[in-house]
């Protein structure tokens, strides 16, 4: 299955040249029969006397249908320039020339149609200036072949000349994940709402559940046509009619696209090569609002200059194009731009998920290099750079621009050069090596950092080194899983620490101390509460294991905390429960002191208060 997109001036011919060909009026709708001018996408098919066959997508040729003509160009195989004989080389024949150019289509006719209205002198000049106007472009070596739609001359040569150059097409690529650049969206009595367009990159099948995007409504596919035959399966390259359940038309529009769940994700930021063409009459500037088109999308947006100023016409730089709305695309989708009147450029897709990027950094272009140019390591090393810590999903091959097979093959080689780090935990995740080096470098400058500000604690929380790494649950448990492994850092007390942090105290620190814990065994069970050291040391008295800290203002030596609670569960034991008073009495001590201790009980599960009693628990 082939797909042949027509180009051209209005009034050129087009229409009139698709329907002599196939038999079939593009021309569907009543204001295009009105205006004898196409406005909308037409549509048409024929098989070739080798049997291939082909669809014909016939776009408008008047500047204000312009953005219709970028929504039927995008996907075709074969382009016929449409070029009438008794006007030549007109605006939109440059126009659609350069749009041809910007979206590499490589395959060409000029078809000078009208040939009946001019004599041969006049041909000629016409054929001459037609390749004038086209050496600098993808159609410099494309054939030449003069028609008419009334009296039938060239066209057995015409479609002669389609069949031969359509056995040099590249063969469709497949790799499973389709998608479907929406370009029609109607309603078909007794079944509903259906949505046309080119398959590229997999296939569809009846039954199967797709998502439409950006919106991501979830469906089925209930029937498939491909030039009006029932089709249980839709191949790469072909024109398909896709007839949905449960969705609504109004809930779809040209531009969406439809392909299978859960790999294809909508986006804001792309990063792009973007050439501005040489015709243009001035540069164009950073942050111009520019319309963007690729597939059947069309999305105004801002053009992010990275590495310039301005871009000259005829120049090439690296841009950020930031969208108002989400579309769907993937690395290497081909694109243009426009101004309000004018189309100014395009390029590729190299990073669909683009974070914004400081400008004139030599960082992100290098990155951006790799990514557009560099061998599959080079190209997957980018990827992951661009949006470490990365899992290995399906959207980092999507965007690498691999196969999975390249991709997986890549990793290997780059794990196996020590050029990434491979982590395997709750999540499996990727580093570059310079990225887990600055993992790394910044778990040791929060430890660091922590010990100098907090010396008397023996670690420091987990979350607060997630906080501070700025990483999700799964994520940071995966990388502290390996900075323990790897001897970064040490687990001590549920919290994390520096291998080479001690705690010790100052002489300063060491006397208190002391002085506090002499008072507390001279009065174990009524222990001095003006002595209690400030909290950063009771802390370290605490993890030591000398003191018991019951409440804010009661501390017992541990040796005296454990007779105590030994002596109460006897007590309970014997008596099958005791009392607040009863506690104070067994220790000679003071209601707040009985009553500091079994609240600590009660809270640590050792005693269960019932009233005015306590009982084991």
């Amino acid at each position: 299955m082939f797909v042949i997109g027509t180009a051209g001036h209005v009034d050129h011919g087009k229409s009139a040249l698709v329907k002599v060909l196939t038999g079939i009026d593009p021309d569907r709708l009543a204001e295009e029969k009105e205006r004898g001018m196409t406005i909308e996408l037409g549509f048409a098919w024929l098989k070739l006397p080798s049997g291939k066959e082909v669809s014909i997508v016939d776009v408008p040729g008047h500047e204000r249908f312009i953005k219709n003509t970028l929504a039927g160009v995008g996907g075709i195989d074969l382009a016929l320039m449409v070029i009438a004989a008794d006007e030549g080389v007109m605006p939109q024949t440059r126009e659609h020339l350069a749009i041809l150019d910007l979206l590499r289509v490589q395959q060409g006719i000029v078809v000078i149609t009208k040939k009946d209205l001019v004599d041969d002198d006049w041909l000629e000049l016409v054929t001459a200036d037609i390749a004038e106007t086209v050496k600098e472009t993808a159609l410099s070596q494309a054939p030449v072949v003069p028609v008419s739609a009334v009296t039938g001359e060239g066209l057995p040569r015409l479609v002669s000349t389609i069949d031969h150059l359509l056995d040099s097409a590249p063969a469709k690529k497949d790799i499973g994940r389709p998608r479907l650049p929406i370009d029609r969206v109607f309603t078909m009595a007794g079944f509903g709402t259906v949505v046309t367009g080119t398959l590229i990159d997999g296939r569809l099948s009846v039954g199967q559940k797709v998502e439409v995007l950006p919106p991501r409504l979830e469906t089925r596919i209930r029937g498939l046509q491909t030039h009006k035959r029932k089709v249980e399966e839709a191949l790469p390259g072909s024109r398909v009619a896709v007839n949905l359940v449960g969705v609504a038309t109004e809930d779809i529009e040209r531009g969406y696209v439809l392909s299978t769940p859960g790999w294809l994700a909508p986006t804001t930021a792309i990063d792009v090569t973007l050439r501005l063409l040489a015709s243009q009459p001035r540069p164009l500037p950073h942050n111009m609002e520019v319309t963007f088109h690729t597939g059947s999308c069309e999305m105004v947006g801002k053009a992010r200059l990275l590495d310039r100023e301005r871009l000259e016409p005829g120049s090439t730089g690296w841009a950020q194009i930031v969208l108002a709305h989400p579309i769907a695309v993937v690395k290497g989708d081909l694109f243009v731009i426009r101004s309000a009147t004018d189309t100014l450029g395009g390029g590729e897709v190299v990073d669909p998920h683009a974070r914004r990027h400081r400008r004139f950094y030599p960082p992100t272009i290098e990155n951006l290099e790799a990514r557009a140019r560099g061998s599959s390591e080079e190209r997957l090393m980018a990827t992951l750079e661009s949006r470490e810590p990365a899992e290995w999903e399906a959207a980092l091959v999507l965007d690498s621009g691999l196969s999975e097979a390249e991709a997986k093959a890549a990793l290997e080689e780059l794990v196996s050069a020590h050029r990434v780090v491979r982590l395997d935990g709750k999540t499996s995740l990727l580093f570059s090596e310079r990225g887990w080096q600055r993992v790394v470098n910044k778990a040791l400058r929060i430890a660091q950092k922590y010990h100098h500000q907090f010396p008397l604690r023996r670690s420091m929380p987990r979350e607060l080194l997630k906080g501070q790494l700025k990483m999700g649950s799964s994520t940071f448990a995966t990388v502290a899983q390996r900075l323990l492994r790897d001897g970064v850092l040490t687990e001590e007390n549920g919290g994390l620490r520096l291998p080479s942090h001690q705690v010790q105290l100052t002489p300063e620190q060491n006397k208190a101390a002391q002085a506090f814990l002499e008072a507390l065994a001279r009065n174990p069970y009524s222990p001095p509460s003006e002595l209690i050291p400030d909290a950063e040391l009771m802390n370290v008295l605490v993890e030591q294991g000398q003191v018991v800290k019951v409440s804010e203002n009661v501390v017992f030596s541990a040796s005296a905390y454990a007779e105590m609670v030994a002596r109460i569960k006897q007590h309970i034991l014997s008596q099958g429960k005791i009392t607040l008073a009863e506690v104070r009495d067994l220790f000679q001590t003071s209601r707040k002191y009985a009553q500091a201790l079994m609240e600590h009980l009660d809270e640590n599960g050792v005693t269960r208060r019932i009233g005015d009693e306590r009982v084991l628990k």
